[in-house]
């Protein structure tokens, strides 16, 4: 078998021979071309045809998303975003590239991390992109479905969300690939949609904390991280709220909580978590959903959730960026329906309007 071949995008020489170090010192991977720019990115991209590119987005005249959105619609290619920004914009750009097709995003390295973890980190990210199976990726926004069409009609003209009595809230987990997918499944809800929707979606800190910011300027619903302590939101409050970086969203006598309690399943903020207190405290009267994303993580909670009574959804393979959770959670037993990623809106929209 042969090496993993990287393509390097990177502006900052130092930054750039640093990242070249490190892939070359692993056995597996071979470095296959460097560019400091966009232009040069594009252009190797096509010619060298890599397994994997790393890719900064901030790089001139032709920006890391410009480059994300070509590639992905020319020449797609696995796209592992490396960034250290933290400004507004920035990040901004980021999950637009990650809605454009880009993969996953890694924070660069600090001063303040121990020598050599951030290294193996890169290592890992590189390698599991590089076993990922990227598609054509034209951006665009798809119309919402009828069902979502009728409902925003409503909420424009004043009238109350439709009565909700069968389900109280919905939970949803994600990991790679997850903050594309949440864009389309909350793009095509109604201002009016009456489920509260928790959800976890592990994401580098750097880049979670402005997730909910993103996805709340792009989608009909209010969208906001969790308050330690606030209630519940009951039904006929169409909110989505996020778990925080680095704390475990649960739910316990009627109020949110955030644990700062260890990983579970290398994860923290763990979707596990979240499904469990839900099978605990919401029952039968809960939805769950498992999207895209590497590993394990929400399959036991999900399956919790359906011995419970609640309905439980899962991904499909041909639309997930990566087939490991939800494939976790079907084999587990844990999944009542398998659906596309355009099917997931829809059948949400039917589920909360279904009555007891």
């Amino acid at each position: 078998m042969g090496k993993i071949r990287v393509l390097i995008v990177e502006d900052s020489v130092t930054v750039r021979e640093q990242f070249a170090q490190t892939l070359s010192a692993d056995p597996e991977i071979a470095v296959v071309g460097k560019a400091a720019d966009g232009k040069t990115a594009i252009e190797l991209c096509q010619a060298l045809r890599p397994d994997v590119m790393t890719l900064d987005m901030m790089l001139g005249e032709l920006s890391g998303l410009a480059v994300t959105e070509y590639v992905m619609a020319y020449c797609p290619t696995p796209i592992l975003i490396v960034s250290s920004s933290t400004n507004r914009g920035d990040v901004y750009k980021t999950y637009e590239a990650l809605a454009a097709g880009a993969l996953d995003v890694l924070d660069k390295s600090r001063a303040d991390q121990p020598h050599g973890n951030w290294e193996r980190e890169f290592v890992a990210a590189v390698k599991l992109a590089s076993r990922i199976k990227v598609i054509t990726h034209v951006r665009g926004r798809r119309s919402a479905p009828p069902a979502a069409e009728e409902q925003v009609a409503a909420s424009r003209n004043g009238e109350p969300p439709r009565p909700v009595s069968a389900y109280q809230l919905i939970a949803i987990g994600a990991s790679t690939g997850g903050p594309a997918a949440l864009l389309s499944i909350l793009r095509r809800m109604p201002a009016s949609f009456a489920l509260p929707i928790l959800v976890v979606n592990h994401v580098a800190d750097t880049f979670g904390s402005f997730l909910a910011e993103w996805l709340g300027n792009q989608t009909p619903l209010s969208v906001s991280c969790a308050v330690d302590g606030e209630p519940v939101p009951a039904p006929g409050e169409g909110r989505v709220i996020l778990a925080r970086p680095g704390y475990h969203l649960a739910v316990h006598a009627g109020r949110l909580r955030l644990i700062s309690g260890n990983e579970r399943n290398c994860c923290r903020p763990s979707v596990d978590v979240l499904f469990e207190s839900v099978a605990r405290e919401i029952r039968a009267a809960a939805i769950g959903c498992l999207l895209t994303g590497m590993g394990k993580d929400g399959a036991a909670g999900l399956l919790a959730m359906r011995r419970a009574g609640a309905r439980t959804l899962a991904q499909d393979e041909a639309s997930s960026a990566v087939f490991g959770m939800a494939q976790a959670a079907i084999l587990a037993g844990a999944v009542e329906t398998i659906l596309s990623l355009d099917d997931i809106a829809p059948a949400l929209l039917t589920l909360a309007l279904k009555r007891l």
